[in-house]
């Protein structure tokens, strides 16, 4: 018969701030509203100073309050694109192995590929003219690398948000982010810039026609192409 397992004590940090979150939602508090001020924590829950700051800290971190110098901390506004912002640094490590790389791509391919799907059969005129003048704009950029990926990141968000669903967009946008900032080899290879071009008139073209299956093929394609590439590069 084996034994449970050792229940292990929690830090005092992680119980404030499981206290705090049900304080906000408790008092349904919401972006703006101030929270008790360090001393009253101290008083209330009888702890010392560092405790109510690493629990403080903590949930800056989320994205959940706000600490500014001289004032209470107050929720936060709820924001996506910060909260995608905030992974960062995790993401940079995660990153740094070739097997978490391969596992980012394969999602982002899954991810866009539906997201292309999706954008076909609800895209509108308005849309699709959109991308068109990214695509014209990619076009006359193709002698100008950083303007060239700018423009590129800027084409699978566009996409991402025909969808109408800001995580999808969100995510879209974290994704390729992350990539170009911690392995831009991976979402940039020079002198390719015309392939991408092709690649993207026919994810654009699916679209605009409403041909899931097609859009949906396209995208994948195109990233799985560049993945591809990438495995070629690194590997050699």
């Amino acid at each position: 018969m084996s034994l449970p397992d050792q229940i292990k004590p929690r830090k005092l940090a992680d119980e404030v701030r499981d206290r705090l979150l049900r304080l906000i939602r408790e008092y349904g508090l919401g972006p703006g509203d101030a929270l008790p001020s360090e001393r009253e924590l101290m008083a209330r829950y009888d702890i010392g100073r560092p405790a109510i700051r690493e629990a403080m800290q903590a949930l800056q971190h989320r994205g959940v309050i706000e600490i500014r110098h001289g004032g209470r901390p107050r929720v936060a506004e709820p924001s996506l694109d910060g909260l995608i912002g905030q992974l960062g640094t995790g993401v940079r490590h995660l990153l740094a192995h070739t097997s978490s790389m391969d596992h980012l791509k394969e999602a982002r391919a899954a991810l866009e590929a539906e997201m292309a799907r999706i954008a076909a059969r609800r895209r509108t005129a308005v849309d699709v003219a959109s991308l068109e003048a990214l695509l014209a704009a990619q076009e006359l950029s193709a002698e100008e690398p950083e303007k060239f990926l700018e423009i590129d990141g800027k084409f699978h968000r566009r996409i991402a948000a025909i969808s109408a669903n800001p995580i999808f967009e969100t995510l879209a946008a974290g994704v390729f982010d992350w990539l170009r900032d911690f392995h831009a080899e991976a979402v940039r290879k020079r002198g390719l810039e015309q392939l991408t071009l092709t690649e993207h008139r026919a994810i654009l073209d699916a679209i605009a026609a409403g041909d899931e299956g097609a859009a949906a093929k396209a995208m994948r394609d195109h990233l799985e192409r560049a993945n591809e590439l990438y495995h070629q590069d690194h590997f050699q």
